[in-house]
């Protein structure tokens, strides 16, 4: 009776521990996510602001705008 019960309280206690790594893995993952998830909207707002200036220079270039509506969009791009 001892024997049966001893064998399944160490599966039932190896398997406990199991769950239990998994369960600070994926809490460990989560932060990371989130961490690179804010991390990345700042960076993807910056990529966005260079590439509007980057065609507003080409604008300016081709003609489509005159100086003083490239100065006013640029600043109007720079200050968000």
């Amino acid at each position: 009776m001892w024997g049966d019960y001893q064998a399944h309280g160490w599966g039932w206690m190896l398997f406990g521990g199991i769950h239990m790594l998994l369960f600070w893995l994926l809490m460990v993952l989560l932060i990371l996510a989130l961490v690179k998830w804010l991390k990345g909207s700042s960076d993807s707002e910056k990529r966005d602001s260079r590439e509007a200036l980057a065609i507003l220079d080409e604008r300016l270039a081709r003609g489509e705008i005159d100086m003083e509506t490239y100065r006013k969009l640029k600043q109007e791009l720079q200050q968000r």
